[in-house]
């Protein structure tokens, strides 16, 4: 069994987090493949700080052997497919605003003459207030990681 996600997780929050515990179930033991956006694919689709990639895909790794006692691979991300076009993967676990991305992997490997890879949305994690948890909205000191509002921005 293989499991992939990817992202750029900065900062690594409970909506990352709900995602890695279904990938973690799906793996069954199995290899789980983590892609970690690279330093310019992140800061090229966000307009903000992010800590660097090496940085990143440690404290996913120390997270996932903390928490389920697994050893995972990292790769960094140059684009959104990264090896999912190339290797046999089982699972792909998604958000649901990459759902589109993992159809069109879904395409191309037909393409290539691969098998699809089971796609897994997962649905967002909610902060107090019903919003989604985002990495945006903690940089912006509305929420923390676990969704706790630190203040409220009126608009």
């Amino acid at each position: 069994m293989r499991v992939a996600i990817g992202g750029t997780f900065d900062p690594l929050h409970d909506g990352h987090k709900k995602l890695l515990k279904k990938v973690y179930e799906l793996s069954e033991g199995g290899e789980i493949v983590i892609g970690v956006t690279s330093d310019t694919m992140a800061r090229a689709s966000r307009n903000r700080v992010v800590l660097p990639y090496k940085v990143r895909a440690e404290n996913i790794r120390q997270y996932m052997y903390k928490e389920y006692g697994v050893k995972v691979r990292t790769v960094e991300l140059h684009d959104r497919y990264g090896i999912t076009l190339d290797e046999d993967i089982d699972y792909i676990v998604i958000s649901p605003e990459t759902y589109e991305v993992a159809l069109t992997i879904n395409e191309l490997r037909k393409e290539r003459g691969k098998k699809p890879i089971t796609i897994v949305r997962v649905e967002h994690a909610k902060a107090a207030d019903g919003k989604t948890i985002s990495s945006t909205r903690i940089k912006e000191g509305e929420i923390d990681k676990h969704g706790t509002l630190l203040a409220y921005r009126g608009k």
